[in-house]
């Protein structure tokens, strides 16, 4: 762990620039495709081990929304935008302008629409990371589910196999009226990926 906490140490400012960029990018795609203005704040980022993020969107049995996507390329990993259920729901009311009135489930549309804001983050994000490394990385067409957060992430490793052992975090915050709408963006690179980007970053992983 000593070169994780190295990287952490030296690199992580190159970490919340690609995430200030990625951002921006992220509400000025989704203003476009909404036709409304969409304001992110400055978001948090952190390198973290692949078993505490569960317990970031508030543990493993916290039943979340999740869009899952492969990052494919120089670079492969995993991507999940999860965001706790009534989130989505106030996001989903503003974007589409729909109300909540105690639904249970989600439309086709309200689905899809998850599906689109992963992607337009998942872009944004790996637009601007890929900026930084020069490694080509994009995303798949994302998926979206409800589920308990554990089984959210092990179907991710029954579908990809084993993943890194360190996430890149990213913490969204969409501000509509003062109301923060938060999201969490986690980047899984594959094993033999981080040290492709730590390598394409200037680190050294020895």
């Amino acid at each position: 762990m000593s070169s994780f906490g190295r990287f952490e140490e030296f690199e992580l400012d190159v970490l919340k620039e690609v995430g200030n960029i990625g951002a921006g990018n992220a509400a000025t795609a989704l203003s476009r495709l909404l036709d409304k203005p969409v304001d992110m704040a400055v978001p948090k980022v952190s390198l973290l081990p692949f078993e505490e993020i569960a317990e970031r969107v508030g543990g493993s049995e916290q039943v979340v929304i999740a869009v899952f996507l492969r990052v494919e390329g120089d670079a492969p990993g995993n991507m999940f935008f999860i965001i706790q259920e009534h989130s989505a729901r106030n996001l989903l009311g503003q974007l589409l302008s729909v109300p909540d009135a105690g639904r249970v489930g989600y439309t086709e549309l309200e689905w899809s629409t998850l599906c689109e804001i992963g992607n337009i983050l998942a872009g944004s994000y790996l637009s601007s990371l890929a900026d930084f490394t020069r490694l080509s990385m994009t995303p798949s067409v994302p998926s979206a589910v409800m589920d308990m957060a554990g089984a959210i992430l092990s179907y991710g490793i029954v579908q990809y196999g084993e993943m890194g052992d360190s996430a890149l975090l990213i913490e969204t915050t969409f501000l509509e009226d003062r109301q923060d709408l938060e999201g969490h963006f986690f980047l899984i690179p594959d094993p033999e990926s981080f040290n492709k980007i730590f390598k394409a970053l200037g680190v050294v992983t020895e």
